[in-house]
């Protein structure tokens, strides 16, 4: 870890990553509390987790491509800009007290549009930015500053929005949009872009035109899947996770109205439980990675979280339901880090955003179902919305658990076991 703390850019990155994640926190919760508490309806709910869905939808099958292309430092602060002035703009509105639900909405929708190209551009980055053998530790790193950041937010939003309301939560979301944005800016000077084998650079590219490039670059990253059957499997969970993690926004705040009457401060809480496990889980993920393998870690952490979902609702104290919490998160910890080092010791540098955007979009087709399936029980009976959210995060532990050969690793780093 000493070796990856060394390094200015992953130094930069990581913070970055730590202090954005706040503000996205903070934004998540706090949309995600003003709608329920303007519409009382988990069906509203379920729709802001789907309209998280429409950009991905537009947008995955083709950004793999340019993530693999560009130099993805600055694709990052792009991103950062943009996400910045579309929060900024709806800050003001809120601040003047003109703030409606579909506008919310449009921002979620425009902001969920950068987050999905954003992801994809920052893991691979991260690939490309450290040594092979370090894959694990880089991961855990940029989960400890992810959780940390929703840790923090998720506990100081439940304690603070009655005080600063919705604009004030944005404007800090905002803020740290600014502060990541001059974070990446000191990664490092000058374009750079990920060098592809030389097999890929012979005449044909000089005789291909633009269009006919970009469908040969799409084509090839569904050729690489195709042979790498254990990447397929991983990927399979991934975009299950996703799907299933994405969508417990629209069970969550209910859990703490409706059942536990605590208000924001519950909502603030359960938050906070999920946050604290998936941070801390920063310490001991490398170990359990190690002693256990990739795979049975992704597997266990999937059969964690399908059965503390599944239970969490059945709480009879809001304590105990944010140890549940604390629990998934330490699962959604354990199973990140997992996932992203298998993903990167398996896939190529120049495959990393057309690989990861195929489960990305997998993930996002999910959510549509799972958003408006999970609102529509959920408003007839929450345990049963927690429960389908808990049978998908068990359908990834199946898949996690399937029986592959070991892949063959990327250059320069150790097979995934």
């Amino acid at each position: 870890m000493r070796a990856i703390l060394q390094k200015r850019a992953l130094r930069y990155v990581f913070g970055a990553n730590l202090i954005s994640m706040l503000g996205s926190g903070m934004n998540s919760a706090a949309v995600a509390w003003y709608i329920l508490q303007a519409t009382h309806s988990e069906m509203a709910l379920g729709m802001f987790a789907v309209l998280q869905t429409i950009p991905a939808m537009l947008m995955l099958p083709f950004t793999g491509v340019i993530i693999d292309r560009e130099d993805r430092r600055r694709l990052v602060m792009m991103l950062d800009a943009a996400r910045a002035a579309i929060i900024l703009s709806v800050a003001i509105l809120a601040f003047l007290g003109k703030t409606r639900v579909w506008e919310l909405y449009l921002m979620n929708t425009l902001v969920a549009a950068g987050f999905w190209m954003f992801w994809p551009t920052i893991t691979a980055l991260i690939q490309e930015l450290t040594p092979g053998e370090e894959f694990v530790h880089a991961n855990t790193f940029l989960l400890a500053g992810i959780q940390g950041g929703w840790l923090i937010a998720g506990s100081i939003v439940g304690f603070v929005y009655n005080h600063i309301g919705l604009g004030g939560v944005l404007l800090i979301d905002f803020s740290t949009y600014v502060v990541s944005f001059l974070c990446y800016f000191a990664v490092r000077k000058g374009r750079h872009v990920v060098p592809r084998p030389a097999e890929l650079r012979a005449d044909i590219m000089a005789a291909e035109t633009a269009f006919e490039r970009f469908v040969r670059e799409m084509r090839e990253g569904f050729q690489f899947l195709r042979g790498h059957h254990s990447v397929i499997l991983l990927g399979t969970s991934w975009a299950l996770f996703l799907g299933a993690m994405l969508t417990a926004v629209v069970v969550t705040a209910p859990l703490s109205d409706n059942v536990f009457h605590a208000g924001a401060v519950g909502y603030g809480w359960l938050n906070a439980g999920w946050g604290t496990g998936a941070f801390f889980s920063a310490l001991y993920a490398p170990a359990v990675i190690g002693w256990l393998g990739a795979r049975r870690s992704i597997a266990i952490s999937m059969g964690v979280l399908a059965i503390c979902m599944i239970v969490a609702p059945l709480s009879p104290w809001l304590a105990l339901a944010v140890g549940i919490y604390a629990l998934m998160g330490s699962g959604r910890g354990i199973s990140g880090v997992a996932m992203n080092t298998s993903i990167m010791e398996q896939v190529p540098p120049h495959f990393m955003g057309r690989v990861q955007n195929t489960f990305y979009f997998a993930g996002t087709c999910l959510q549509i179902v799972l958003g408006f399936l999970v609102g529509a029980v959920a408003q007839l009976n929450l345990v049963a919305g927690f429960a389908i959210i808990g049978m998908v995060y068990g359908v990834a532990f199946v898949s996690a658990s399937w029986p592959v050969r070991t892949a063959i690793p990327v250059q320069g780093t150790s097979p995934v076991q």
